[in-house]
């Protein structure tokens, strides 16, 4: 699957299984992280800035500026929309 940031600058190809994996009830913490590992997706997350990241997770106002400072909490923060996205029809 195709999933896309709002803005449109931020885009990642995930699998409908690995969006089951990283979005379900209960904490998906560990199921993220496991994703993040998959080279795929990995390659993905690496060529994305910590400003642009930042900057895309601000605009869901759950996070505060010192929360959205660290970078590798935002790539999980980040996949983990996308997986929920992706789960429930939101992408393209």
């Amino acid at each position: 699957m195709y999933w896309t940031t709002g803005s449109g600058r931020i885009e990642l190809t995930i699998t409908k299984k690995q969006a089951g994996i990283g979005s379900h009830p209960g904490d998906c913490e560990s199921d993220v992280s496991y994703l993040r590992q998959l080279p795929s997706i990995r390659r993905q997350l690496a060529k994305l800035s910590p400003e642009l990241v930042a900057e895309e997770l601000r605009e869901y106002g759950a996070w505060d500026s010192e929360e959205l400072a660290d970078h590798d909490q935002n790539l999980t923060r980040l996949l983990w929309l996308a997986c929920g996205d992706i789960q429930d029809g939101n992408h393209f």
